[in-house]
């Protein structure tokens, strides 16, 4: 990392959450979820301050514990349902131009991927190092061809989205997602385009489909103690 480099990991975590109630700090293998990317992103050694962005003093408390920063509060009207995410950043990001810090590149974890490893993030972030691009943001492969998917009208009739749609899965080139893991940005980028991801200028970190498990609903989060509770799963 050059010398120049001043990085920032932001973890953000709502205290709301309507699937799937306290998600954020409910306990995983007997510590709380965020605690799982805390870890990682202090383990890395990449960043230069690890902070969790929240409206919640809970949460705030559960990181401190856990090693990270909270220097405020998220704002109520970053909070909502709707509130997105490249606002947090956005507004994380010009906090700390108010109050004399500057970083260059920005790293955004959600901490509802939890079995994402200091190694995912060690290796997004040397690919990041060794390509020159605006963004690098985490993916894994589709379960399914996305050609098998259809619309479905108000009579419940099936209508194509593709024109290929009935060749086997092995048949189509494969294909990826994104899993909501890691996105890198430089921070100059972020503010200019107003965005995590640069369509001109991103490059793809290949994950496992293992590891991308991004918890949504009690389904999400017990797939992942069962992966955590199997000892195959710690690659």
């Amino acid at each position: 990392m050059s010398c120049n480099q001043k990085v920032l990991a932001i973890i953000p975590a709502r205290g709301g959450s309507k699937r799937l109630p306290r998600k954020n700090i409910l306990p995983l293998n007997d510590k709380p979820l965020i605690a799982w990317t805390i870890e990682a992103a202090l383990g890395s050694g990449i960043f230069d301050e690890v902070m969790v962005n929240t409206d919640d003093h809970e949460i705030a408390e559960i990181a401190t514990r856990f090693g990270a920063q909270v220097p405020f509060i998220r704002p109520s009207e970053l909070a909502e349902d709707m509130s997105s995410s490249i606002d947090v950043v956005t507004h994380t990001l010009k906090w700390y131009q108010e109050n004399g810090v500057e970083f260059t590149d920005v790293v955004l974890l959600q901490p509802t991927s939890p079995l994402r490893q200091k190694s995912s993030i060690t290796g997004a972030w040397e690919l990041y190092q060794e390509s020159a691009v605006d963004s690098v943001v985490s993916v894994c492969e589709v379960e399914h061809p996305i050609q098998w998917t259809y619309k479905i009208d108000n009579n419940g009739f099936m209508c194509n989205l593709f024109e290929e749609h009935d060749k086997r899965s092995q048949d189509y080139e494969k294909q990826y997602r994104l899993n909501g893991a890691i996105y890198i940005t430089s921070a100059h980028s972020l503010l200019v385009k107003n965005t995590l991801i640069s369509t001109s200028s991103s490059v793809a970190y290949l994950m496992t489909n293992e590891l991308s498990v991004d918890i949504d609903n009690i389904r999400d989060f017990e797939l992942a103690e069962f992966y955590l509770s199997n000892p195959y799963n710690n690659t």
